[in-house]
C-alpha cells in the first residue's frame, strides 16, 4: 500500500494556472509561486465581491484519537465528490504549522487518494506565510524591548508585558525564557516568553481581517502592555503597524493550489484550534462562496473546539451562516472511545461501539443546538464490519441527523459520491436556522460557562483568582463584550485529556485569561493547556529525509 507522500509524488498536476483559469482568473489575476501554487491578487478579490454567495458547509469532527478521524482527506475527498455530482465547489482549508509536521501530527494535506497537492510544499514552507506571520510578531517584540532601552516614553510596566515572541515550532524550551542578560546595551533583563505562530495574535488577525485596511486597523489594536498606571499600551502606540502590514502584505492575499482531481482548494491562515480559534482566513472562505455554488471549509479538532469557534466567533465576525455540517467519525475512533487499546481496532467490537458512540451523540447535539443541519459521515476503514457500520447508521438517524458512508480515502472524489449527494440534498431539503449559542452581551463569565454546559457537558467552571482579577480588569476597560476564544485539550470534552467518551460531573478549570484586542476574542485558558507545544519522544522529524536528488520522504 502506497503512503500519503508517494500518493501525492506520483500524481499528475495541473499547471496552477490552468486551475486559476477555471475559476476565472487570468494571468493577471494570480502572483506564481513555483509552477502549481500561485496566490490570488487584492484586485481580482476586489472584482468579485459582487457576487452571490453559495453554499457554505463546514467539516468538523468528533475529538481526535490515535486511531485518526480523517477530517481534512474527507473535506478534500467531499470537494472532488462534488465534481463528480456535476457540482461547482470550491475547497477552503487551513495551511499546516511545521510544529505538529515535524512533531507527532504529521502532515496536513488529508490522505491516501483524497489530498491537496503538491503536498512536501504545503506541509513545509508553502508560500512563506508562516514566515511572514513569525516576522511580524517578532518585530512587534523587538519594538516593545527597544522602547523600554530608548527611555521607556510608554511608562511600559515590565511586570506587566504581555506580549510574547513566536516559532513555529514545538519547543519546550522556549515557554519561559529571561531576555536582556548581558551587557547594559543588551536591554533590560525580563522574564519573556515564545508561543507557536499559529497561536500567535496575528495568525489570527490575519485570518479575520477583510482587507489591508482592516488588517492594519486590527494590528494596531494589539495591548502588548500595560503602563504603570494600569493602561493598556497598544502596537499603535508603538509607531509599527505600518512595518508589520509591509511584511504581512503578501500574506494576506489566499493562496490557491489544487486537490488530485484537480478541484480548486484556497489554503490561507492557519491557527490551531486547541489554543486559538481553528479556521481558515475569512478571506479565504468568502472568496471560496463567491466563486463557487459550494464553499467546502473545515474548522480544527473535534466540534467541541474549531466547530463552536467556527460558529461563535468566526461567522460572528465575517457574518458567515453554514448551510449544512458534515461531522465526521470513524469505528475505530468510536470504539477507541469505549475503551478499546490503539492495537485492537481492528477487530469487530459492538460492544465497544455502543460504549464509545457517546462521543459522537454529544457532538451531534452539539451542533443541532446551533440550528444547522447536521450530515454524519463514516470515513471507512476496511476493518470495519458492516454491523458496526449498520449501528452507526441507525444510531445517527434514531438523532436526527443524516448518513453516509465516506470512502474517500481509498477512492477520492468516486468513494465521496453518497457523502456529496446526501450534502446537496440536505441543502437543498432543509433549512439553516444558525444562530450562535451565547449573546455578546453576557458577562465573560456567563459566556465561558455556556461554552462549558452547552458543548462540553461540564456541571460548572473553576475559575482561579488569576483568572478572576483578569476577568475583572478586561470588564473594566472595555472588553467584556466580545466572544471567549476557549483553549482546552483536543483529545476529551472536558479539560482533562485522559477522560474519553462523553465525561461526566466534572467542571471546567478556568487558569487564566486575556484580551486579543486585534483579533477581537477573549482567549481563556483552561486546563493545562499550552500555547507553546513540546516535540514527544519520538517525533516525526526522526523520519522525515530528503535525498540527493530532493526528494522528500517520512512526510504523512
Amino acid at each position: 500500500m502506497k503512503s500519503d507522500i508517494e500518493i501525492a509524488q506520483e500524481a499528475v498536476l495541473e499547471p496552477i494556472v490552468n486551475v486559476a483559469a477555471g475559476i476565472g482568473a487570468t494571468d493577471d489575476d494570480i502572483e506564481l509561486y513555483g509552477k502549481y501554487k500561485c496566490k490570488l491578487s487584492s484586485e481580482y478579490l476586489e472584482n468579485l465581491k459582487d457576487r452571490p454567495d453559495g453554499k457554505l458547509i463546514l467539516v468538523t469532527a468528533i475529538n481526535p484519537t490515535p486511531a485518526g478521524e480523517g477530517k481534512t482527506t474527507t473535506t478534500v475527498g467531499l470537494g472532488q465528490a462534488m465534481a463528480k455530482i456535476g457540482k461547482n465547489a470550491i475547497i477552503a482549508l487551513r495551511e499546516p504549522s511545521l510544529g505538529p509536521c515535524f512533531g507527532i501530527k504529521g502532515g496536513a494535506a488529508g490522505g491516501g487518494m483524497a489530498q491537496v497537492v503538491p503536498m512536501e510544499e504545503l506541509n513545509l514552507h508553502f508560500t512563506g506565510d508562516f514566515h511572514a506571520i513569525t516576522s511580524a510578531n517578532n518585530l512587534l517584540a523587538a519594538a516593545i524591548d527597544n522602547h523600554i532601552h530608548q527611555g521607556n516614553e510608554l511608562n511600559i510596566d515590565l511586570r506587566q508585558i504581555i506580549w510574547k515572541r513566536c516559532l513555529d515550532m514545538n519547543d519546550r524550551a522556549l515557554r519561559n525564557i529571561v531576555v536582556g542578560m548581558g551587557n547594559k546595551a543588551d536591554g533590560f533583563v525580563r522574564e519573556d516568553h515564545f508561543v507557536i505562530t499559529v497561536a500567535s495574535e496575528i495568525m489570527a488577525i490575519l485570518c479575520l481581517a477583510t482587507d489591508m485596511k482592516d488588517l492594519k486597523k486590527r494590528l494596531g489594536r494589539i495591548i502588548v502592555a500595560y503602563n504603570l498606571n494600569g493602561d493598556p499600551v497598544t502596537a499603535s502606540d508603538l509607531k509599527v503597524v505600518g512595518s508589520m502590514a509591509a511584511l504581512l502584505k503578501d500574506a494576506i492575499k489566499p493562496n490557491l493550489i489544487q486537490t488530485l482531481e484537480h478541484t480548486p482548494a484556497i489554503v490561507h491562515g492557519g491557527p490551531f484550534a486547541n489554543i486559538a480559534h481553528g479556521c481558515n482566513s475569512v478571506i479565504a472562505t468568502k472568496t471560496a462562496l463567491k466563486l463557487a455554488d459550494y464553499c467546502i471549509t473545515e474548522a480544527g479538532f473535534g466540534a467541541d473546539l474549531g466547530a463552536e469557534k467556527f460558529l461563535d466567533i468566526k461567522c460572528r465576525a465575517a457574518g458567515l451562516k453554514p448551510d449544512a455540517i458534515v461531522l465526521v467519525a470513524t469505528i475505530r475512533a468510536l470504539k477507541y472511545n469505549g475503551g478499546i487499546p490503539k492495537d485492537k481496532l481492528g477487530t469487530p467490537d459492538l460492544d465497544a461501539l455502543k460504549r464509545g458512540i457517546v462521543n459522537l451523540e454529544k457532538h451531534i447535539d452539539n451542533l443541532m443546538g446551533y440550528g444547522v443541519p447536521v450530515v454524519v459521515t463514516l470515513n471507512a476503514f476496511v476493518t470495519d464490519s458492516s454491523e458496526e457500520t449498520e449501528f452507526v447508521k441507525q444510531f445517527c438517524e434514531s438523532k436526527g441527523a443524516d448518513f453516509a458512508l465516506s470512502e474517500v480515502w481509498e477512492k477520492g472524489g468516486e468513494g465521496g459520491v453518497e457523502l456529496a449527494k446526501k450534502v446537496t440534498d440536505v441543502i437543498d431539503t432543509k433549512q439553516s436556522n444558525f444562530a450562535p449559542i451565547y449573546d455578546l452581551d453576557l458577562p465573560i463569565k456567563d459566556k465561558i460557562e455556556a461554552v462549558a454546559r452547552k458543548i462540553y457537558g461540564a456541571d460548572g467552571v473553576n475559575f482561579d483568582s488569576n483568572a478572576l482579577k483578569n476577568m475583572e480588569k478586561l470588564e473594566f476597560l472595555g472588553f467584556g463584550n466580545l466572544p471567549v476564544c476557549m483553549a482546552k485539550t483536543q483529545y476529551s470534552l472536558s479539560d482533562d485529556p485522559t477522560l474519553l467518551g462523553r465525561p461526566e460531573g466534572f467542571n471546567i478549570r478556568v487558569r487564566d485569561m486575556y484580551v486579543s484586542a486585534g483579533a477581537g476574542f477573549i482567549v481563556v485558558l483552561t486546563g493545562d493547556i499550552m500555547t507553546m507545544p513540546g516535540l514527544p519522544k519520538v517525533p516525526a522529524a526522526y523520519s522525515i529525509d530528503v535525498d540527493d536528488n530532493g526528494k522528500i520522504t517520512g512526510l504523512f
